[in-house]
């Protein structure tokens, strides 16, 4: 076993490095405190081929692995952690289901566009009745014609108050095979937007409503019988999160370090305290743990899918383990690391939020759990015999 990088990865993670020292060091603070989607930054990223670095170079991506998407947004976070939240958005979440499975026709429409950084895309999935229970949802298509007519809302949906296109989980009938996606587009008859509404993270999100709808048939992306394979990939969409995750608790971890060292209390470094060390130790142990795992289901991934077991492990050590780091630098920081002079605020904030998003740290047990005795266990009330 091998658990050193190539010379390859090295070199490639030196050159985001870097980029980001030369392009993002200077405003970072800033930005991380700005509202809306980044579009600057977004063009940026496009320009240094840090979109799509999976994606296929037939479909305008780079043809890299995702172990390169992980190695960007870590080294970009290291120095503007507001900016590697575009990298994610530009290789994980819903545009990477839309880059698997959207047809020549779709990809040709937005994808190119999406790759420049000039428009975003947003995933509409949880539904006020229908959060980690995603396959409760009820919104819905209806055959019209050549296309279908969609019914119901979606909440909690990233980025809605600037996409430009939205990929929408939906049901054509009961079931979970009944369960697929269409794209929609801003500004379509019958589609409408609630006031947007901040996470504590500073992104924001607006309700969708959904009023008869038309979509045409070629703006469906999986029909009937295609949640198995959108939710598959989210197992991939786990690993930007972890990799986030623990980028940001690294940033916030390493202001941490620096002021320990200089910063003085009772005549003394807080360094030399033994408590400030061991906050530093444990925070340090559970970092190193987790990247290990995050490299080796990104690594793993370079050949199939990743299973359901291996990234919830992932998502929960790094989720954990980020958030850990965070928390315990903002400690050190005292005042300071609790207002917005500091960026581990933000990364405090940032870290906090996806142990919620992409899979609750309590799903994420589950599946363990389900890994470990080989078995389902369904979270629903048995059915009355």
């Amino acid at each position: 076993m091998d658990f050193s990088l190539s010379e390859e990865q090295r070199l490639f993670q030196d050159a985001v490095r870097g980029f980001a020292e030369r392009h993002l060091r200077d405003g970072a603070l800033a930005r991380a405190h700005e509202d809306g989607f980044p579009f600057k930054i977004a063009k940026l990223m496009a320009e240094q081929g840090l979109m799509g670095i999976t994606f296929a170079e037939e479909d305008g991506g780079q043809g890299g692995s995702v172990m390169d998407a992980v190695l960007a947004i870590q080294a970009v976070a290291e120095v503007c952690p507001r900016s590697a939240d575009v990298i994610q958005a530009g290789n994980f979440g819903p545009i990477r289901t839309f880059a698997e499975y959207a047809t020549p026709l779709q990809k040709e429409k937005w994808l190119t566009r999406l790759l420049a950084g000039e428009i975003a895309i947003s995933l509409g999935m949880s539904e006020p009745e229908a959060g980690s229970a995603a396959t409760e949802l009820v919104t819905s298509a209806t055959p019209d014609g050549d296309g279908f007519r969609v019914n119901g809302s979606k909440v909690f949906s990233t980025h809605s108050p600037e996409a430009e296109i939205f990929l929408i989980y939906l049901r054509y009938g009961p079931g979970i095979d009944g369960i697929g996606s269409v794209i929609l587009e801003r500004g379509q008859e019958g589609f409408t937007f609630g006031e947007p509404v901040r996470y504590v993270g500073g992104e924001h999100w607006c309700q969708l409503y959904f009023d008869n709808v038309h979509v045409p048939a070629e703006n469906v992306l999986l029909g009937e019988g295609g949640f198995r394979k959108q939710i598959s990939a989210f197992n991939v969409e786990r690993i930007g999160n972890s990799a986030r995750a623990l980028a940001f608790g690294r940033h916030a971890f390493e202001i941490a370090r620096e002021h320990a060292l200089t910063r003085r209390q009772f005549g003394r470094e807080l360094a030399d305290f033994q408590g400030i060390q061991w906050k530093f130790a444990e925070a340090a142990a559970q970092m190193e743990a987790a990247q290990l795992m995050l490299y080796k289901v990104a690594t793993e991934a370079a050949d199939r899918l990743p299973s359901a077991y291996d990234t919830a492990i992932t998502k929960l050590l790094c989720n954990e383990a980020g958030f850990r780091a965070a928390n315990d630098a903002m400690q050190v920081l005292g005042a300071l690391g609790y207002t917005e002079e500091s960026l581990v605020e933000y990364c405090w904030r940032r870290t906090r939020g996806w142990q919620i998003a992409g899979g609750s740290l309590e799903m994420m047990k589950n599946r363990i759990a389900e890994g470990v005795f080989g078995r389902r266990f369904s979270q629903r009330p048995p059915k009355a015999k």
